[in-house]
């Protein structure tokens, strides 16, 4: 059931990201700031995600300390 609800919010999450990239390409070449600016965001989301998952010490929290 959890796994439904994150592939729910997923789906809707990437058309309204889909959504705005196509009305920022209409929007040239005005958009271009917005589409910088979602690009940069992502970028950084990217970053965070990856130090993330690659981080030993967070991995070991998870598995070895309970709350």
């Amino acid at each position: 059931m959890e796994k439904l609800g994150y592939a729910l919010i997923g789906s809707v999450v990437l058309l309204w990201v889909v959504g705005m990239i196509v009305g920022l390409i209409v929007v040239l070449p005005y958009g271009l700031v917005g589409l910088v600016a979602l690009a940069g965001g992502g970028l950084l989301l990217v970053k965070v995600l990856k130090d993330r998952l690659t981080s030993e010490e967070d991995t070991y929290y998870d598995e070895n300390i309970q709350q």
